[in-house]
């Protein structure tokens, strides 16, 4: 008898549980839905508004049309920009320079941070010479990256190294160096060593990190590449803004803008989908 009662209570148990769980489910699921509405609607609204807020400005002539030119205008010059071609491969040439140069400064920085943060006498002695380089502006390079490398591809994608190799590689060290202790002395119980303790413990443990890394360094190459067109270059999106301010053409530069901007969010978020990968996910979990 006692035996059925405690079946029963179980079962009761177990009954009340799953509806907890289910209400749980069905209470969450308007507010996920909510929330992804809000997701949506939020950039909308501010993008309406601010566009709104645009045309007054220019229906009005608070400003001259010199000055700021209205959306009607920045809409013709997109699509003069779009027949002429020019706007196209100037994007191009762009994505291109910034490719090479953050692929290099990746496959450079990363290997270096992991290094620099597995020795403490290391990070002692080059901490204080690559923190002096990640404060000098990369735009200071200009005139050496002129003179080394003339102009084209070669200048743009220097600069780009310079500005995005240092910030890497220090964070990556960063990432490296508050790694638990814990970890390798696990890692010292299954006889890691070398290659086998960086690809089993050290590097998956701070990939996250290194994502983050990523991002923030392709931002800073994305802003780089805009000046370095603009004075090393014959094409890409600096050169763009460059010739539309030599030919007082504000309704060009801002199309080069929106674009520079919409590329940078684009890209951004592709690099954002690595931190769904089921190696990296725990690191971005609340």
């Amino acid at each position: 008898m006692a035996l059925i009662v405690q079946k029963i209570g179980k079962m009761i148990k177990t009954k009340s549980q799953e509806s907890q769980v289910e209400s749980a489910q069905t209470a969450s699921a308007p507010v996920g839905k909510g929330r992804n509405a809000a997701r949506f609607i939020l950039p909308v609204v501010v993008l309406l508004g601010f566009l709104l807020i645009w045309y007054f400005i220019s229906y009005t002539n608070l400003f001259p049309a010199y000055a700021l030119p209205s959306p009607r205008a920045v809409l013709k010059s997109f699509r003069e920009e779009i027949l002429a071609g020019r706007l196209i491969n100037d994007i191009i040439a762009s994505l291109w320079r910034v490719a090479v140069g953050f692929v290099i400064s990746a496959a450079l920085g990363i290997p270096v941070g992991l290094w620099l943060g597995q020795h403490f006498r290391a990070r002692q002695a080059f901490v204080p010479m690559l923190n002096f380089f990640r404060f000098l502006s990369p735009l200071a390079w200009i005139p050496f990256a002129i003179l080394w490398f003339h102009i084209g591809d070669k200048p743009a994608i220097f600069l780009i190294f310079m500005a995005t190799f240092f910030p890497l590689a220090l964070a990556t060290m960063a990432a490296v160096a508050t790694i638990p202790s814990i970890y390798f002395r696990v890692a010292q119980d299954y006889s890691y060593k070398g290659i086998e303790l960086l690809t089993k413990v050290t590097f998956p443990a701070v990939l996250p990190q290194v994502i983050t890394a990523l991002r923030v360094s392709y931002g800073i190459a994305w802003v780089v590449i805009v000046a370095a067109e603009m004075v090393g270059c014959q094409d890409g999106m600096g050169y763009g803004i460059w010739e539309a301010r030599n030919g007082l053409r504000l309704d060009s530069a801002v199309c080069y803008m929106i674009i520079i901007g919409l590329l940078g969010m684009g890209i951004d978020r592709l690099l954002a989908q690595l931190t769904k990968l089921p190696n990296v996910r725990w690191g971005y979990e609340r």
